[in-house]
């Protein structure tokens, strides 16, 4: 029996388009774990700030269109960053945090500092305030990618190249503690540290280093009254549960109060004035007490996924070559993880009481904007990585 040839049917052309559609320009499951992650922000904003809202101002969603607007200008904002190469912040990273380091300055000085909680960290523009340790963060991440690409064989094999560094560093976190902000300080120097260490550094200078920022960071903790009186009042907040361990006792009650899935969204006793600062540096516990474990598994979950994500995009641009996009990429996720494993073990009581929020989702204006430009320069160097792996650029 002889066989006959099958013919083969040319390709429809709806099929012809398909093939040729480009490959999106961003990592779509990094857009939609933003979008869930600041999505839901702004519903637990509104549900941790809705009675003092309403008993303050008067209005019971005014913090929630306050954050919405400045989601809006952040997204506006980030809109305009994501159009400026990588190269352009490697050109602008020294000015960057000379800048930042004039403004910490400045905002130490009465008149032009906004003092909020006895903490002078903000300058005053009309309605809006900056907070000027936000963009220290993210100067900060900007410099040091810049400073570790230039230096990178003198970090591997000297010490003298993570003393330098640690000395521009040393400097923030003196003006930093000025303000006082004690925690944007720990998130800097740990973030330093990190990307010294995925730059290559040498194991034993890493581990001097980091004991050299432990000790001082021990001493700075104990040398203030107030700092003194957190770390007492956290390794035993019941001994004192109506003063100095109030705020962490009334949080261990939300997480208490939660269980497994939690007593309902908006349904938080807490939040009725017991626990304060609810929307802000404590919404963690009201995820707990209202959604429960489930809840925060899942906010948990949302920023593993992303800070891999993130981390992800920086080893694709080391692997193409673009070493300083990687390491602002590394900077950015070491940055978000960090934060949020501090506020969470601040919210749990597995860390002393510090002023951090929960990146992306607490209240805050200065939070979210630079939130938003540090997702916009991710994206840019997403979008690059792609374009050269297609030979485009």
């Amino acid at each position: 029996m002889k066989l006959q040839p099958i013919p083969i049917q040319p390709q429809s052309g709806a099929h012809q388009r398909r093939v040729m559609v480009p490959p999106p320009p961003y990592d779509r499951w990094l857009i939609f774990t933003l979008l869930a992650i600041v999505g839901l922000g702004l519903l637990m904003v509104a549900s941790a700030s809705i009675v003092v809202s309403d008993h303050q101002l008067h209005q019971p969603f005014y913090y929630l269109y306050k954050q919405a607007v400045f989601l809006i200008l952040g997204v506006v904002l980030g809109t305009v960053v994501v159009q400026f190469e990588i190269e352009t912040w490697e050109r602008i990273s020294g000015s960057l945090l000379i800048g930042v380091m004039f403004l910490l300055a400045v905002v130490l000085f009465p008149g032009i500092g906004h003092s909020v909680n006895g903490s002078m960290r903000w300058i005053g523009m009309g309605v809006f305030g900056i907070q000027v340790s936000e963009l220290a963060k993210f100067a900060m991440v900007i410099y040091l990618a810049g400073y570790l690409l230039r230096c990178n064989e003198e970090i591997k094999t000297s010490l003298s190249g993570f003393i330098k560094p640690m000395a521009i560093l040393g400097v923030i976190v003196v003006l930093l503690l000025k303000e006082p902000d004690f925690g944007a300080s720990v998130v800097i120097m740990a973030t330093a540290l990190g990307m010294m260490f995925l730059a290559g550094m040498r194991l034993r200078h890493f581990i001097v280093l980091m004991a050299i920022v432990l000790v001082g960071m021990s001493v700075l903790a104990i040398s203030a009254p107030y700092r003194m009186h957190r770390l007492t009042s956290f390794l035993n907040p019941w001994a004192n549960p109506f003063s100095s361990g109030y705020q962490l006792t009334q949080s261990l009650i939300a997480f208490g109060r939660g269980g497994w899935f939690g007593v309902g969204l908006g349904k938080s006793i807490q939040k009725l004035f017991y626990l304060p600062e609810a929307h802000t540096d404590f919404l963690f516990a009201v995820i707990a007490e209202e959604l429960g474990l489930i809840g925060m598994i899942v906010v948990i979950a949302l920023f593993t996924f992303l800070v891999i994500r993130i981390f992800m995009i920086g080893r694709q641009a080391q692997r193409l070559g673009q070493h300083y996009a990687g390491f602002v990429a590394y900077g950015f996720g070491l940055w978000i993880a960090i934060q949020f494993a501090v506020s969470i073990g601040v919210n749990s009581g597995l860390l002393p009481t510090k002023g951090l929020t929960l990146p992306l989702m607490s209240y805050g204006g200065s939070s979210l904007l630079v939130n938003c430009i540090t997702i916009a320069v991710l994206l840019r160097i997403d979008y690059e990585n792609r374009m050269t792996t297609l030979g485009l650029r």
